[in-house]
């Protein structure tokens, strides 16, 4: 059975610049249709903020869109290459089992890639089966919401739908389909992919369309490679320390997993912190630690320097007269200005989680001595800043220790030196402090249910909590308490 193109309006109106470009980025694909495609979740605010009909795609219409079994109107399907350093190894990939239906255009004249993940092999599958389990798209739906509704830049899931059959891993799991929408797809990998080609005329049309796409206003800067370097690297800088703010581990920041937009993508074997500790790993490929929580900015520069490193040839053919060299080090100084970036964004963010409107040049010993006696007491990260903006914070046990103690009453000095209110320092924190996060044995549990039992109200009622993050509910107290002292460690996996 071949997927057919639907024509019912349901407001889809796409326009497909990628498919206009060289073939060697992508390669036309149809998905495979699959079984017996239902609708397990679905987005009714972001479908109708993409300007998508949801009443028409809350059901077997959407089902059968959702699954490749039925393509909206003038989709034009591709799987798109790229390479990747994976765990720092040097890769040529491609989507394997994602296709990109098309860039779907908002009322608002905003552009998203709509893409198909687990929709059946493509030429780029090196022999896997394409497909994906119901588990990790829903995985992906919940982290992607909660980062959304936490603010920070992320792709986001318009539906998963189940296929009606199996997949099989270490054993057999039922199969799913994930919607994903995003800025657009473009990674640091897709550059690395023309850069290995030695196709240099590609890559710089292709650099352009990534500009034109990201980055209009660059198009016409003196340099406008060089100034792309610096507008990409500035993005993942604000990513990663959003990140680190709320305690989020992504476990595979792999080059191909770094996206020019500034958006998190694939949502793996990630994880949120509970207890700090800078060296917190989850996934259970990371033996090393490559991507735990602290070495999280420095491999962000890292992939930064390989995204450079493509981008060179460009920078050269645009100063002759300086030459490579010249050119390296441009970018060289870009990308030696990523940790003054990230700190900055960093200390800015963690400035207001302690109430902080003034600058002061001890801040940033202030804040690391506060983390170095939550990671020596295991404090829970979330709940632990959270509590800092209530006024009966000394009255809890936990807070008597005299490390603490001395560490508040610095605090406290440094907030009397700022002209702003305490209730107003109160207010500030209360907005950068999540009450709830998608604690890690919420998700399991969600995903547990839902995946074995055909039981959704669970992960119903975790998303409708997550959606307010920054809410005092008492009624959402209990998404608020950590696992249970003594449980087995938590360790994620990629879920391919």
């Amino acid at each position: 059975m071949n997927a057919i193109t639907h024509s019912k309006t349901t407001g889809w109106r796409f326009d497909n610049t990628y498919a206009r470009l060289s073939e060697a980025l992508y390669a036309r694909q149809n998905p495979v249709p699959v079984l017996e495609p239902k609708i397990v979740v679905f987005n009714h605010a972001l479908a109708e903020s993409l300007g998508l009909d949801a009443r028409q795609l809350d059901g077997d219409h959407g089902a059968a869109v959702f699954s490749g079994n039925q393509l909206p109107e003038n989709a034009e399907p591709l799987a798109q290459a790229y390479a990747g350093h994976q765990f720092g190894h040097f890769t040529m990939l491609g989507d394997g089992r994602a296709i990109l239906l098309g860039e779907q255009i908002t009322p608002e004249q905003k552009r998203f890639d709509v893409q198909l993940k687990g929709a059946g092999p493509t030429s780029f599958s090196r022999g896997g089966d394409g497909r994906a389990a119901l588990g990790p798209m829903l995985r992906e739906y919940i982290i992607s919401e909660a980062m959304h509704f936490l603010g920070i830049p992320t792709t986001r899931s318009l539906a998963v739908v189940s296929t009606g059959e199996q997949v099989y891993r270490d054993t057999s799991l039922p199969g799913a389909i994930l919607t994903r929408i995003a800025e657009s797809h473009i990674r640091v990998g897709t550059f690395q992919y023309l850069a290995a080609r030695g196709d240099i005329e590609t890559l710089r049309a292709f650099t352009r369309y990534a500009m034109k796409r990201h980055d209009p206003e660059l198009l016409e800067a003196d340099n406008p490679y060089l100034a792309f370097l610096q507008s990409v690297m500035e993005r993942q800088a604000v990513l990663v320390a959003k990140w680190q703010m709320v305690g989020f581990i992504h476990g595979v920041v792999n080059t191909d997993n770094m996206a020019i937009s500034g958006e998190t993508i694939d949502y793996g074997p990630c994880a949120f912190m509970d207890i700090y500790h800078p060296a917190t790993v989850f996934s259970s490929i990371d033996r090393g630690g490559r991507y735990a929580y602290a070495n999280q900015p420095p491999i962000a520069q890292w992939n930064l320097a390989r995204f450079a490193e493509t981008l060179l040839p460009l920078l050269s053919l645009l100063n002759e007269k300086q030459g490579q060299e010249e050119a390296q080090k441009m970018a060289e100084n870009v990308i030696l200005s990523f940790p003054e970036v990230f700190q900055r964004h960093w200390l800015n963010g963690m400035r207001a989680k302690l109430g902080l409107f003034t600058q002061e040049s001890d801040d940033a010993t202030l804040i690391e001595r506060l983390l170095t006696w939550m990671s020596a007491s295991q404090a829970d990260y979330t709940n632990t800043f959270r509590a800092l903006c209530s006024n009966t914070l000394n009255e809890k046990s936990f807070f008597q220790d005299e490390d603490f103690k001395a560490w508040y009453s610095l605090w406290q000095s440094r907030l009397a030196r700022q002209p702003e209110t305490p209730e107003k320092a109160f207010t500030l924190m209360r907005t950068h402090n999540p009450c709830v996060i998608p604690r890690n044995h919420r998700v399991e549990e969600a995903l547990q249910a839902a995946a074995e039992n055909n039981d959704l109200t669970v992960m119903e009622n975790l998303l409708t909590v997550l959606k307010t993050p920054y809410a005092d509910l008492p009624e959402n107290n209990q998404y608020r308490l950590p696992p249970d002292p003594g449980g087995a460690a938590y360790q994620t996996f990629c879920g391919t």
